[in-house]
Order: structure tokens, then sequence, then C-alpha cells
């Protein structure tokens, strides 16, 4: 036998022909009522999943907000101005900007569970370190990536509520998840001004937020199953192929290229693309932004209108912010209420969800919430009205942004998923 004859003979046995049908290997769920499908698991294992990370996005909201009513002795013990004190919100809320990027592509290659609990954990772990810190660059360098760590919980906590509820019941879930990402900029001043203003002083409105954060991770790290139903089919793929030794069996997750330049095309660069392209995308969430940065102006402003015009004193300046949680928790009622509907819509609709019907309440929750800024700058610019005023001004501000935020939340959820 020839040289190259030898060669051809290794060259078919290194490659070996193809699969006849390819497609009888690739695992898939047995029908919409397989167990091993998350819509299908036991509403025990739901409400514990949905409990979970619903506590770690209001420990990441607290956390973003609590530090406020310390800025001003913070300021004072690092030698700056109360203008570059300031920052260490600022630079928080900057990192849940920038963060959706990483961890948004990361929770659809990696999975949902291990980027909530290492997010978890490096925030805990940075917001340890702003609480130490000597100086103000480490207080604020330490507080950017601490908002980064923290924007896993805003970007990818919605993915784990489409993975384990359908259309029928999503809605009230992501309500929990919008009381969630808004309480803890409402109560978040409120703890952290008695803190503040206690023999605990400022560095403990960080200090205590990172312990939360910790312990949530590191229950998330024990007791949090995978969500991500492709992720669930990788593993059961793999589990199948060590018990049959048939190596052929896979899962349509494994087929998906991880090198730098996919990454870097179709994944991370995917948010921006749709920003831009998508004008249905641009507009919503033009919308949603300025709601939100309200949210946390909101955060300056009524420390000084309750602190300095109507003179109360650190922690119970803080008080009225209860004003703003009792109008969202009524928000949330109202979704609640329209969630029957939308049950009633789908259901004559053969289960295929329009998201356009998710956006009744903004019809109420726009006028409502331009309604209650108004009269809270129209009040609260004095004394000589009672604080009542204001305060009653944010039972409408807290219902508007629910009633905003979260309709529209839905309805890209609804119009994307798919994707």
């Amino acid at each position: 036998m020839s040289q190259s004859d030898q060669m051809s003979d290794r060259e078919k046995r290194a490659f070996p022909p193809p699969l006849i049908n390819p497609d009888e290997y690739i695992l898939e769920f047995d029908g919409p009522d397989d167990q091993k499908h998350p819509y299908n698991w036991k509403t025990s294992t739901k409400l514990f999943i949905s409990i979970l990370v619903c506590s770690g996005t209001w420990i990441v909201a607290f956390n973003s907000a609590t530090f406020a009513p310390g800025t001003e002795s913070a300021s004072k013990e690092l030698g700056v101005g109360l203008e570059v004190g300031t920052l260490g919100t600022t630079l928080f809320v900057l990192g849940f900007a920038a963060g959706p990027i990483l961890w948004a592509p990361g929770s659809e290659l990696y999975g949902r569970r291990w980027p909530l609990v290492i997010s978890m954990i490096g925030g805990g772990i940075f917001s340890i370190v702003s609480a130490a810190g000597e100086n103000i660059q480490t207080l604020l360098i330490c507080r950017f990536f601490a908002g980064l760590c923290g924007a896993c919980q805003l970007a990818v906590v919605p993915g784990v509520l489409a993975d384990i509820f359908n259309n029928r019941h999503r809605g009230g879930a992501i309500s929990i998840y919008a009381l969630s990402v808004f309480g803890g900029p409402f109560t978040g001043p409120i703890v952290g001004g008695f803190i503040a203003s206690s023999h605990l002083g400022w560095r403990w409105t960080l200090y205590i937020p990172a312990i939360l954060g910790l312990v949530n991770g590191a229950i998330s790290a024990i007791l949090l199953p995978e969500t991500y139903a492709p992720l669930i089919l990788a593993a059961s793929a793999a589990t199948m192929r060590r018990k049959t030794n048939n190596w052929a069996i896979h899962a349509r997750h494994e087929m998906v290229e991880t090198d730098l330049r996919d990454l870097v095309t179709k994944y991370f660069t995917r948010p921006l693309r749709m920003l831009i392209t998508e004008p249905m995308i641009c507009l919503v969430s033009l919308y949603m932004s300025f709601i939100y940065g309200l949210v946390y102006a909101l955060l300056e402003a009524y420390p000084f209108v309750f602190g300095q015009v109507h003179h109360m004193r650190p922690g119970v300046a803080e008080l009225p912010f209860i004003g703003l949680f009792i109008g969202m928790s009524l928000g949330v009622a109202m979704v609640f209420w329209q969630q029957k509907e939308y049950a009633k819509k789908l259901a004559k609709n053969n289960n295929v969800p329009v998201p356009e019907w998710r956006l009744f309440p903004t019809l109420f929750g726009g006028p409502v919430f331009t309604i209650g800024i108004f009269w809270f700058g129209w009040t609260g610019f004095t004394d000589r009205i009672h604080w009542m005023a204001p305060t009653t001004a944010g039972l409408f501000v807290g219902f508007g942004v629910l009633c905003v935020f979260l309709p529209c939340f839905n309805y890209l959820v609804d119009s994307y998923l798919p994707l």
C-alpha cells in the first residue's frame, strides 16, 4: 500500500461520516407538559425562586438609595463638597445603566443562576470596600462597580420570571418584581436616614446592604436552580451522554458559538443595536428612563423639602417616602386587577398574546404621575404649606410610576420574548 493510501485511511478514521439523521440526537422537551420545563415546576418552587430573586432585586435597589441620607456626613469626613459626595449615588445608578450590556447576554450564554450569584457576592464585596474606604476615590469607584454588579438583578431577574411563568401569570410576577425595583429606592432613605443619624454613622448605610447582598448570594449559590430552558436541556443532554455513552446526543444550546467575535457582534452589541434599529424600543426606553430618572431625583428632593424647608430631623425627614411606597402598592393592585382582564382576552385569542393589551394602565398612570409631580413642586417649596400636601403628592407619583413602568416593561417582554 502506498503512503498516500495510508494517509487517506487515517483521514477516514480521524473523521467519521456524519450522522444520517442528526436531528434525532438533539434533545428537546417532551411536549408542553414536560415536568422538566420550568413552566411546569411546582408552584412552591416557583414561589421560592420568585421570592429569592425579587428580594435580591430589592436589596440592590435599597443599596442604591440607602447611602443618600449619609452623603453630607461622608462628604465632611472625607473632605469634599456635598456635590462630590452625591456622586456616591449617581455613580451607583450609572453602574445600573452600564451593567445590563454585560449581564443580559451573559445570562443567555451561561444561564441565570451563576450571573445572579456572582453579581450579588461581587456587589456585596464592593459595598464593603466602599464603606471601609478612607478617601473619596475608593468610595466612588467601588460604588460604581457595586452598581455594575447590581445591574444583573435588573437585567436577569425579569428573564428568570419569564422562564418560570407563562403569559397568563407572568404579569403578576413582574408586578412583584417592579415593586422590588422601586420599593428599594423609596425605603432605602428611610432606613439610611435613621442609620446615618445614629451612633452607627454613614458607613453602616453601606455595610448593611452589603451584608444582605452576601447572604442572598450565598443562599442563591446553594438553593437557586437554573431556570433557563436551553441550559436545562444542555445539562440533561450531558447526563444522557454519560449514562448511554452515546456522545452524539446534544442540545441546541451546545451548538452556539462562543468565540470573542460572536460574543461581541451577536450578544453584547444586541441591546444597543435593538435600541437604535427598533423605534418601539427606543421610544418606550426613553419614557421609562425619564420616569426612572425622576425617581432618583426625588431621593435628593425629599430630604431637602422635608429636612430643609419643613425642618424635620434626619430619619424623620425621609418618612414621607412612605407615601410614595403606598402609591406604588396601589399601582400594583391596579395592574393585578388588569391582569384578570388580560387573562380573559388571552383565553379568547387561543393564548396568543397581543402586547398592546398590557398598556391599558398607562392611560391612567401617565396623567396621574404628571399631576403628582406638579403637586409636589407647587406645595413643597415653602413651609407655609402643610407638609402633608407634598407627602400626599407622593401617592400620585408612586401610583403613576408603577402604572407606567410596569405595563411598558410587560409590553416589551411580550413583544420580544421569542428572541
